[in-house]
């Protein structure tokens, strides 16, 4: 009888030491993962890589700010500008040339003027009759008056022009002032210099019509004075002159 109570003691004491190692094993075996190591070194080489990452995106988001802002200055200097003053300024110089194309008897023209000047400036012919002369001397007097009445009319054209000029000098410098880029301040200040040129042109012809007046002026004077020497000559020439004779007065008393 106590042979079986040992016996049975020893294998209860057996199957408690080969069952204590299963029970304690999952108090032991802690997962790897389980377990938080801080590397401190670790942690400030990636804190400091994550900052040249940002300040890399900064430099890169500011650079295509800069690409486009400049893009945008770009196509503000290639605008054009949203003015033009040309066609008025070509209507003010085709007003003028029609005064001047409508220059009585002698026009602007070389050749109608050396044909003028040969036949009604020239020297005057002596085998030429008086009613000859005289209708000479008409003709001359009539290229004059005409000569200031088209420098009259020139100076009247230009005279009329000022008020357009003096509108789109104002409006061409409106738009320079206002100008968002360099092709429109450029294209302002071309069309500038075309109203200057216009007013050029303008003083050009009034210059033109006034001297052709004073020309002529100055030719009838030279051609009468050639005229009043053969008229003269021809007066007293005898037998064409005149001629003395008897006169009777008061019923031959």
């Amino acid at each position: 009888m106590m042979i079986r109570t040992s016996r049975s003691r020893a294998v209860l004491m057996a199957a408690t030491m080969l069952a204590a190692p299963i029970a304690l094993t999952p108090m032991l075996a802690t997962p790897a993962h389980a377990i938080i190591v801080f590397d401190p070194s670790n942690y400030a080489q990636n804190v400091l890589t994550a900052a040249r990452s940002l300040e890399q995106i900064t430099n890169q988001i500011t650079s295509l700010q800069n690409e486009a802002q400049m893009l945008v200055n770009q196509a503000r200097n290639l605008a054009n500008l949203p003015y033009s003053a040309l066609q008025q300024l070509q209507q003010n110089v085709q007003r003028t040339q029609q005064l001047l194309s409508q220059a009585q008897n002698i026009a602007f023209n070389v050749q109608q003027i050396d044909q003028m000047f040969s036949q009604k400036y020239g020297s005057v012919s002596m085998s030429a009759t008086d009613q000859q002369l005289i209708a000479d001397a008409r003709t001359r007097w009539q290229n004059t008056v005409g000569g200031l009445q088209d420098a009259m009319r020139v100076q009247a054209g230009v005279v009329s022009n000022i008020d357009t000029n003096r509108t789109q000098m104002s409006a061409l410098v409106s738009q320079s002032q206002s100008a968002t880029g360099a092709l429109q301040a450029t294209q302002a200040g071309n069309q500038l210099l075309a109203l200057l040129a216009q007013q050029l042109a303008d003083l050009t012809a009034v210059g033109a019509a006034n001297g052709r007046a004073q020309m002529l002026t100055e030719a009838e004077r030279t051609a009468a004075a050639e005229q009043g020497r053969e008229q003269r000559r021809r007066f007293l020439t005898p037998g064409s002159g005149y001629q003395p004779g008897n006169a009777q007065m008061f019923n031959g008393n």
